[in-house]
């Protein structure tokens, strides 16, 4: 059976999954946090009572997270479409998570080298431009839990939904991984100018989606490339 099957039949190809104010409610946590960043180089400012300003920062993200993936999932609940239809179905067999994994594979050795490139171009490292990186162990579980957490949400809101409502509101395919990418990139203020170069990788995370019909090789591959990234962070 093929991967990409679901249980229940699709919706109309030209339908939103979801009207205009909706998708707003989607983009507004995103867009504030984003800019808060902006200004404060990885929300160091996140202050909650009891952490440390980093794992502050790494709360107050992965609750923006699950705000979204929680507006996401309401949205879709009521037009009764189920949120594995927008990832793309679930794995039948050992053989179909296996060619997901590979593909994530060659999706990470094809483009990180890139990405990591053009970040330098730019005058940035993509891999270091997070102001506040794990230091102390509990920083570094909760990290990997955000790392983990970015590659199933961030891929759900910008590769399933965003680019389903881009792609049936102008009938372009192109449009909607294209805009989807750069949303992805203004989304990483934190990133300060290398968010030119996460549109740039966001675009490929969506060609990837589009070509695979699914969203499963990009989550995997978002999630491998934070974790090997917050870790490597740690370390040195």
């Amino acid at each position: 059976m093929s991967s990409s099957t679901v249980t229940t039949s699709p919706a109309p190809a030209r339908e939103p999954i979801a009207p205009w104010w909706h998708t707003l409610l989607v983009l507004l946590p995103i867009a504030i946090g984003s800019v808060a960043s902006w200004y404060q180089h990885g929300l160091p400012n996140a202050h909650i009572p009891g952490l440390s300003s980093r794992l502050s920062s790494f709360v107050t993200v992965l609750a923006e997270e699950w705000l979204v993936i929680l507006v996401i999932w309401l949205g879709l609940r009521h037009r009764g479409i189920p949120l594995s239809r927008l990832i793309g179905g679930r794995w039948q067999t050992r053989r179909d998570f296996f060619r997901d994994l590979g593909l994530a594979i060659t999706f990470l050795v094809l483009t990180v080298p890139l990405v990591g490139f053009l970040a330098h171009l730019v005058g940035g490292n993509a891999a270091g431009s997070l102001a506040n990186t794990p230091r102390t162990l509990p920083e570094l579980v909760i990290f990997l839990v955000l790392a983990i957490s970015g590659g199933f949400g961030e891929e759900v809101t910008f590769r399933g939904y965003l680019t389903r409502q881009l792609t049936t509101w102008t009938g372009s395919s192109v449009f909607g991984v294209i805009a989807q990418g750069v949303l992805f990139g203004l989304a990483h203020g934190y990133y300060g100018r290398v968010m030119v170069v996460i549109m740039l990788h966001g675009s490929f995370l969506g060609l990837l989606a589009h070509w695979r019909k699914s969203l499963r090789p990009g989550m995997i591959a978002h999630g491998v490339e934070d974790v090997i990234g917050g870790i490597a962070a740690f370390f040195s």
